[in-house]
């Protein structure tokens, strides 16, 4: 790999990402410990009723992933605005957006893919039918970078906001509602052994939309937030 190259500085930013993330640890187990506490809960409040609990598996552990990732999302770019590095990251010769989807990726490596390996495990508490998890974890697979790139838009449009979690949360429900709704339809349909190809299909369109768009527009709203 040549220094200086766009590929170079990518991989140096994504290990120095992972690298500050490693030694934050406590960081990346917070969100882990807040899905298990929220799943576990579940079957105190609403019974061991092995029927109830496996038609409501999916969905459960589909959304606890979603609100501990939204935990986390605050803190994309915060660092690196309080400081200074997102300055030298807009002076860098490489292209802003490549960048901050290599800073998309890290986040997303520390803090969704816990989830998804502990996410078998709590669907299981909850009785979901073996056939059924593959397409979780692959449901998984699809929706939680595509709210990470989502919400990096969004994290980006309110970097100078001194309340900017509470402004997050309210304006990336809207955008997790069709995501929850093709993920927990993909998973409900391989519950009762029906085709369920369309909704993933549909998740990955999605993903694909935003893996182009989304980091582009993340690096226009930071410049216009450190401009400001």
């Amino acid at each position: 790999m040549t220094p200086g190259t766009t590929t170079a500085a990518c991989a140096a930013l994504l290990r120095r990402d992972l690298l500050l993330a490693w030694r934050r640890r406590g960081d990346i187990a917070m969100p882990v410990l807040y899905a298990v506490i929220v799943t576990t809960l579940f079957p105190f409040a609403l019974g061991p009723e092995p029927a109830l609990l496996a038609r409501i598996a999916g969905g459960v552990v589909f959304v606890t992933v979603v609100l501990a990732i939204l935990l986390s999302l605050d803190n994309l770019f915060r660092g690196d605005i309080e400081d200074g590095s997102m300055e030298l990251l807009m002076l860098a010769p490489q292209p802003l957006a490549l960048l901050v989807g290599t800073k998309i990726l890290a986040h997303w490596i520390t803090s969704s893919v816990p989830l998804i390996v502990v996410a078998p495990v709590l669907a299981s508490m909850l009785k979901l039918p073996v056939p059924a998890v593959p397409v979780l974890v692959v449901v998984l697979l699809l929706s939680t970078p595509l709210l990470c790139l989502l919400g990096a838009v969004l994290v980006a449009l309110t970097a100078g906001s001194r309340r900017s979690g509470m402004l997050l949360a309210l304006m990336l429900l809207p955008l997790c509602v069709p995501v929850v709704i093709f993920a927990a339809g993909a998973v409900a349909a391989a519950q009762e052994g029906l085709p369920w190809i369309a909704p993933v299909a549909w998740l990955g369109a999605g993903l694909v939309l935003t893996l182009v768009l989304a980091p582009l527009a993340s690096a226009a709203a930071l410049r216009i937030a450190m401009d400001t």
